[in-house]
């Protein structure tokens, strides 16, 4: 499974303008949207032409983002051995991302919708 991580800098005002029950169920569906939007970018981009072909990487996506932390963490991405084959290529094969673009688009959209949380 390919992991990707993002850091927050100024957790904690932003935990002091999330203090609210309220902020917090908001926060909440906006991880929830972001991270189907993820696992669907991901799914679309999961088109290898390159080579033997199974469609295997783009089903091993589970539908829907799987949460964590009480539904603060969303997570999505393939299951299969061989997806970062696919997505850096190999010395015999070039690489045919479609996690890493998926990633770049929606981490702007969620910083976009968090910024719009807080009123910033």
């Amino acid at each position: 499974m390919i992991v990707l991580h993002v850091k927050i800098n100024g957790l904690e005002d932003l935990i002091k303008k999330l203090g609210e029950m309220k902020a917090k169920t908001a926060v909440k569906l906006i991880v929830k949207q972001n991270g189907a939007a993820l696992q669907s970018k991901m799914e679309r981009n999961a088109v290898f032409v390159k080579g033997y072909s199974t469609g295997q990487t783009k089903r091993s996506i589970p539908v829907g983002a799987g949460f964590r932390d009480d539904g603060m963490t969303a997570y999505a991405g393939p299951t299969t051995d061989y997806a970062p084959y696919l997505e850096y290529g190999t010395r015999f094969m070039s690489a045919q991302p479609f996690v890493k673009p998926a990633w770049e688009v929606q981490k702007e959209q969620f910083k976009s919708d968090m910024r719009r949380l807080v009123g910033r």
